[in-house]
């Protein structure tokens, strides 16, 4: 088939190469949001999918809204039979959805119908799901609520990050995309409705949300700080210096008050609603990612003193 592929992050990439590589399908262009800035310079830079497509010789399309009619015009003269979708970030209009004559393909990183939106990932870390997985569906005008092609699923390590997860998932995705626009072609695979039991919604997390409450208990805690690593970053608060967390692990026995820091040469430990938490990597407010116990002998937090 001849395809337009819509992604943009890292995330994608493997979704683009397995494509790339296909003898069955060609990949004719790409669809991307426009470059932005990035790194401490805020350089203008392009998005990682259309670096990896102009390293391909594949032509980029970068519209500001895929409504745009110089984009419509764009995409209705390559003529795609389908248009796969991995992480674009952008609205699809119904014009645009109608033009390729099998739609748009989304792979979603959630078993639909949970975590409908932008963040499955953490929302599933978040909320202590056991199982996740990727579904390939059909695009609708209603958010992830279209019928389901296939799914593959993914066990949740107790010491998964969002970005642990969310890199397998792209892995073992990028077979189920490239499997589902087989079966389309072919025509020997039906998309089938979403049962309408089970709906979550999955909306981004904000750098507010990513603020750690101690009073909470330190499963909590330590899920929220998975979730968030490596975007948002989970924080809090210390001598009214913002401290970004990097993953963390529960300690057993040890039961602190909730915020406190209890610092050894070896160790940070900080007390929550139940057990204590064991800090991994911190960073400071203006410096760099450093190991907790480097961080804490810098610092020299006093007895009783807390994060807030």
């Amino acid at each position: 088939m001849r395809l337009v592929f819509a992604g943009t992050p890292e995330t994608a990439l493997p979704s683009l190469r397995t494509l790339i590589d296909s003898p069955r399908h060609d990949v004719v262009a790409v669809v991307t949001r426009p470059d932005a800035q990035s790194g401490r310079g805020r350089k203008v830079h392009p998005s990682p999918v259309a670096e990896l497509a102009e390293e391909a010789g594949i032509e980029v399309l970068r519209p500001q809204k895929a409504g745009d009619p110089a984009f419509l015009d764009r995409l209705r003269a390559l003529a795609p039979d389908c248009c796969p979708v991995v992480a674009y970030g952008a609205l699809l209009p119904q014009v645009a959805l109608d033009i390729p004559r099998h739609g748009w393909i989304n792979l979603h990183f959630s078993l639909l119908p949970a975590w409908r939106g932008a963040a499955p990932v953490q929302h599933a870390i978040l909320h202590g799901d056991e199982i996740t997985g990727a579904s390939t569906f059909q695009i609708v005008k209603e958010l992830d609520a279209g019928p389901v092609y296939g799914v593959v699923t993914e066990e949740i390590r107790a010491s998964d990050t969002s970005g642990t997860l969310l890199e397998r998932l792209s892995v073992s995705g990028a077979g189920l995309l490239a499997a589902t626009l087989d079966g389309v072609e072919d025509g020997t695979l039906e998309a089938r409705p979403q049962p309408a039991d089970g709906v979550t919604i999955a909306p981004k997390i904000s750098v507010a949300d990513a603020r750690v409450d101690w009073t909470k208990p330190a499963m909590h805690v330590d899920r929220l700080i998975r979730a968030c690593t490596p975007g948002p970053g989970a924080w809090t608060e210390f001598r009214g210096q913002r401290v970004k967390l990097g993953a963390a692990r529960v300690a057993e026995g040890e039961r602190p008050a909730p915020g406190e820091i209890v610092a050894t040469k070896t160790s940070v430990l900080v007390g929550t609603a139940t057990d204590a938490l064991l800090l991994g990597e911190v960073q400071p407010q203006g410096k760099r990612q450093m190991q907790a116990g480097e961080w804490a002998r810098g610092v020299r937090p006093e007895a009783k003193e807390s994060f807030t």
